[in-house]
């Protein structure tokens, strides 16, 4: 079955006060405790909001160069992510659309291009 991505960017969330973000702690699980029990979940996960704490690698003048950091200033960036294991277009969208209501705020979805997860299944 293809594999979709379901992701957010920090800036799609919005500004909301403490209660509100409790308020969505329990449906946003609840899809993920849904995926898990249909077996369509392979990971989901939010990422640390300081940029300050990623870092970056780069080879591509032929020497790895890793740095502190984001490695590109940007207005947007990634807040978190969602696999699932579907075997098509609709259910993908579907689960994105149960994503996007218990976090309440946008989702975004893509399907992984055949064989760009090959290290993933092969090794795990």
């Amino acid at each position: 079955m293809p594999q979709y991505l379901i992701y957010f960017n920090q800036q799609w969330v919005g500004d909301h006060d403490e209660a509100w973000f409790e308020s969505r702690v329990e449906p946003s699980t609840a899809v993920v405790r849904d995926m898990q029990d249909q077996g369509v979940l392979v990971y989901a996960g939010g990422l640390v909001e300081e940029l300050e704490e990623a870092a970056s690698a780069d080879a591509t003048s032929g020497e790895l160069v890793v740095t502190d950091g984001p490695f590109a200033e940007t207005k947007e960036w990634l807040g978190g992510l969602t696999i699932v294991d579907v075997p098509d277009d609709e259910s993908a969208r579907r689960w994105a659309g149960r994503v996007a209501e218990g976090c309440g705020w946008p989702q975004e979805v893509r399907r992984f291009k055949a064989g760009s997860l090959q290290a993933l299944t092969l090794g795990g």
